[in-house]
């Protein structure tokens, strides 16, 4: 059944203000939630605070009185709806349980938009920083299993592989070097927009949650990857973030991120296994049908076009979490030895990445080396989760 949002009615925004007891969501069950329902959730809660967040830098550019003030309308609900998301999440969860939620996250949406993505130099760019992601799960699952005595797959279930990627240590890239071309804003598909806006969306949330949750362990180890991985998911923004076109205007950008939380809303109510989440999501789809609605009157009136000039008609194919070990595998065996060269992409490591390499790990092993070799030591064994024939396989391999 087809969904153009632009043709459905929402609740009225003065209708949308929720009380405190409206806002006083149950969380989910960390030990039997689906764990691509805390993924859904993960993910909404960096969408909101993405649309949020651009409302305001909106806001700070626009002389327009009437138009700042919509904004704040708008923007109240949002910061509503980005609580009720993340509250969520239990708070029974450890921050490295939440961590590799995160990381679960980053490898199959991201490879769900790779393998949906109908423009190749954007379906690049997508399975470029996926290898990256999945180092990163491997990594985090070796630190919390050698902090917290836990094993990974507790949260991943038998959903995502986890085992090396691209080497953590082989991220570090000289900044020019993640900077990418952007899309064309006349000739992208609608598709092509709503998927880079929503992984740039997602990594940032997890820089964010990087940045302020590193310090607060008191293990130098957990310290150190904290640090570490939060450079990269510096990269890993700007690296999308540079795929959106800058000449879109602030309304056409406004248009944009209000469209993509109906899809994503959308997407999300189709596919959700717990119905009390479930309903959340469509509670949600509605009010952000009528923040489309009002996005749409103010593109008609400021930019002078139509909002069907610039969306999709209907909305594509749902956002779906499902594993991906198959085409992760298949990647790992073409692509894990690529980096990135201006705007391209390269299998040396040229001279630029070289010396980076150099001034950044300065003959010190980095955090992600020796969090593997520190759980060798005390567990015997590094920790990796790999699925054959639905089984879990546990190995000792070299990393």
């Amino acid at each position: 059944m087809t969904f153009n949002p632009l043709r459905e009615r929402g609740i009225p925004l003065d209708r949308q203000v929720r009380n405190w007891r409206e806002l006083d969501v149950t969380p989910i069950d960390p030990d039997h939630a689906d764990p691509y329902t805390r993924c859904r959730i993960i993910t909404m809660n960096g969408i909101e605070i993405e649309s949020i967040m651009f409302s305001h830098h909106f806001a700070r550019r626009c002389p327009d009185l009437g138009v700042r003030q919509r904004l704040a309308e708008v923007r109240y609900v949002e910061q509503q709806q980005q609580k009720a998301v993340n509250w969520l999440l239990p708070g029974l969860a450890s921050v490295l349980e939440t961590t590799i939620a995160y990381e679960q996250v980053a490898v199959d949406l991201t490879a769900w938009v790779a393998r949906m993505e109908p423009d190749p130099y954007l379906r690049k760019a997508y399975e470029f920083g996926v290898l990256e992601d999945f180092d990163h799960l491997y990594r985090y699952a070796n630190l919390y299993e050698m902090i917290e005595h836990r094993k990974a797959e507790k949260i991943v279930d038998q959903l995502t592989e986890v085992m090396p990627g691209r080497p953590t240590k082989m991220h570090h890239r000289h900044p020019v070097d993640n900077v990418r071309e952007h899309y064309d804003r006349e000739k992208a598909k609608p598709v092509s927009k709503l998927h880079a806006l929503t992984i740039m969306s997602a990594e940032q949330q997890t820089m964010n949650f990087y940045m302020n949750v590193g310090p607060t362990y008191m293990e130098p180890i957990a310290r150190q990857l904290y640090q570490e991985i939060g450079l990269i998911e510096e990269e890993h923004v700007t690296h999308y973030e540079s795929l959106l076109d800058p000449r879109e205007t602030w309304w056409e950008q406004w248009l944009n991120h209000e469209y993509n939380e109906c899809y994503l809303y959308h997407s999300f109510m189709e596919t959700e296994s717990d119905p009390k989440v479930k309903a959340i999501w469509e509670l949600h789809l509605n009010m952000e049908l009528e923040h489309l609605r009002i996005a749409a009157e103010q593109f008609r009136e400021h930019d002078g076009r139509d909002p069907e000039q610039v969306l999709a008609p209907t909305l594509p194919t749902p956002v779906t979490f499902e594993p991906n070990k198959g085409y992760l595998r298949e990647l790992i065996s073409t692509q894990i030895d690529h980096t990135t060269l201006g705007t391209g992409y390269v299998q040396e490591a040229h001279e630029r990445f070289q010396r980076w390499q150099e001034q950044v790990h300065d003959d010190v092993e980095p955090a992600s080396e020796r969090v593997i070799d520190d759980n060798r030591a005390r567990s015997g064994e590094e920790y990796r989760l790999e699925i054959e024939g639905g089984h879990p396989l546990y190995s000792l391999r070299s990393h």
